[in-house]
């Protein structure tokens, strides 16, 4: 039985924030199985603006309130524990920001009559460690590396996850992670027609997929302490190109979290309302020059989804556009999209249409979100925070496609650009 402990604030930054705690669920030795599940209280009714970002004070659990999971059934070798709402954006309410005063502490602004820096989000991102952005309770999917490749997507898809961190029972230690893009990658390799199975994602586990089929393109895993700044966090994430870093405790070697793009912006847009803005966050995306504008990828409504999984791989993006017979933007298929077809289990015929691929969209679709070159970066940061995507469409006055902006660039443009680091294309 492992013991079930958790990373707590010291007593100083407690008494700092009154009633609201911050800290994240961990095991105290790493365990040598995959993690048993775990499901945790969801976050305090008093500050439902809040989210999963804050809770009241509050004991480990126990272990009656833990849950294993068999290796048999597609859920196998997995931990889990529940979240509600993400972040909350600074315009949600005022009184948001002056909740987390404490969390300023370190962070000195100039005086304010002076004109802000430009290096100031840098400044404020390297005050900050990736533990004050980890949510009291979230859920996370740990799959063992001797997990069947199927089993593993299944379990993806009824997790509801997009990624998960792989355990090496045998190295006793987390070896890699497990996105879409592995999915992806196996369709795009193997699929011939929908007469023939695809033998290497029905029968093979995970540890033949990495070591046998990935050779040429294996990575060792990228990681990050939780002790380490959100600059460093974000630098990791753009410099390798990478859309999901595990927060792994160097002590326990237990992965806290899974830290993306998209987080790390929320927790930056909420502190946006106590923080001087820098002058280029009034200027246009054209001046400033954010995002991607030449030979972008795009696919048509009747393009067969096999096409469309090459040119992830090909060009390495994680969308693309469809436009309609005019050249307008009527839609996006994006790589989370893909995960569908392992939930509908319809993987064996690539050949239909994106569009009708897309009738089977598990959330709701409220359009694709679009921008323009005139708009200003505050503009284009607080709408992809509240629209909760991972790019922006670029288009003229005639919605056709001019470019993409995806949180990269942004987090790129807002955090390293102004101190002359490009880890875009280092």
């Amino acid at each position: 039985m492992k013991r079930f402990g958790s990373l707590r604030r010291s007593q100083k930054r407690k008494e700092q924030d009154g009633l609201l705690e911050l800290y994240a669920s961990g095991w105290s030795t790493p365990p040598s199985t995959a993690p048993q599940a775990s499901i945790q209280d969801p976050p305090s009714p008093e500050h439902p603006e809040l989210g999963p970002l804050v809770r009241p004070l509050s004991t480990p659990l126990d272990a009656g309130q833990r849950r294993s999971l068999s290796t048999s059934s597609p859920q196998a070798a997995c931990s889990t524990s529940n979240t509600s709402n993400p972040l909350a954006t600074c315009s949600t309410s005022h009184h948001v920001c002056s909740l987390f005063e404490g969390m300023m502490e370190n962070f000195e602004l100039e005086d304010e009559g002076a004109e802000p820096d430009s290096d100031l989000y840098m400044r404020f991102m390297k005050s900050h460690r990736c533990y004050d952005i980890i949510p009291t309770s979230s859920k996370l999917v740990v799959f063992d590396t001797a997990l069947q490749v199927k089993k593993a997507f299944f379990a993806l898809v009824a997790n509801g996850v997009r990624a998960a961190p792989l355990w090496d029972t045998e190295k006793q230690s987390f070896v890699g992670m497990l996105t879409i893009t592995d999915f992806i990658i196996i369709l795009h390799r193997y699929y011939k027609s929908p007469l023939v199975q695809i033998y290497e994602l029905e029968e093979h586990k995970l540890e033949t997929w990495r070591e046998v089929y990935l050779q040429a393109t294996f990575k060792p895993l990228v990681s990050i302490s939780p002790e380490e700044s959100l600059f460093d966090a974000v630098y990791t994430l753009i410099k390798n190109q990478i859309h999901r870093l595990p927060v792994i405790d160097r002590v326990t070697g237990n992965v806290l979290y899974i830290l993306t793009h998209k987080r790390i912006l929320k927790f930056l847009q909420l502190f946006m309302c106590e923080i001087p803005k820098p002058t280029f966050m009034k200027q246009t995306l054209g001046e400033v020059g954010v995002g991607s504008y030449q030979d972008i990828a795009f696919i048509h409504q009747a393009t067969p989804i096999i096409t469309a999984l090459s040119l992830f791989v090909e060009r390495r993006v994680s969308a693309l556009p469809v436009v309609d017979d005019a050249g307008t933007v009527v839609d996006i298929y994006s790589k989370f999209d893909v995960i569908n077809l392992a939930a509908e289990k319809t993987y064996n015929n690539l050949d239909i249409s994106v569009t009708q691929a897309l009738k089977h969209r598990s959330q709701f679709f409220e359009g694709v979100v679009k921008c323009h070159k005139m708009d200003t970066m505050e503009m284009i940061v607080d709408r992809i925070v509240k629209a909760e995507v991972h790019r922006l469409v670029v288009v003229d006055d005639r919605s056709s496609i001019q470019g993409i902006v995806s949180l990269s660039d942004i987090l790129q443009a807002l955090v390293l650009s102004p101190t002359g680091i490009d880890a875009q294309h280092r």
